[in-house]
């Protein structure tokens, strides 16, 4: 009798990883890294990218300097979407950093909301702890119920 074949896990995706998955999860990484040494991720970043071999894509470069341009205001939208009694500072570093790279998506770059929040959640359930999938998909659900609709384009009238 032969045995059924065992399901992959409902993670796996065909192929694996996709490119932008792989680049969140470096830049996660760099940022984790960075914050963990005290240390300016833009450094940690270029030190990383003499490094890589392959080379570090362009999308995980675009998401350490825009988390780094945009910190105050990124760390702002995540302070304000916390439950109250939570503070940044109390969240988990891994999850501090893709909060920050999601509300950099949301709020900055040309990302879906719905896959910028799938995508955090994604890295936590791999790297962060048991409660860390739904406290984030929370966090950035608040963000996206508060994003500031784009203004309406003025009338020619």
């Amino acid at each position: 009798m032969s045995e059924a074949p065992v399901p992959a896990p409902a993670q796996a995706r065909p192929g694996g990883l996709s490119a932008r998955s792989k680049a969140r999860k470096r830049a996660l990484d760099i940022l984790f890294e960075s914050e963990l040494r005290g240390r300016d991720p833009l450094e940690t970043l270029a030190e990383r990218a003499a490094e890589a071999d392959p080379p570090l894509r362009d999308y995980t470069r675009t998401l350490v300097e825009g988390v780094v341009d945009h910190h105050d205001a990124i760390d702002a939208r995540i302070s304000a979407a916390l439950a109250k009694g939570w503070t940044l500072p109390r969240t988990p570093r891994v999850d501090r950093s893709a909060l920050r790279i999601a509300v950099l998506e949301i709020d900055h770059l040309e990302v879906p909301d719905a896959v910028a929040v799938s995508e955090a959640v994604r890295l936590v359930a791999d790297l962060s702890t048991d409660d860390s999938p739904s406290f984030v998909g929370g966090v950035l659900g608040a963000v996206v119920d508060t994003k500031a609709e784009p203004s309406p384009e003025p009338s020619s009238e």
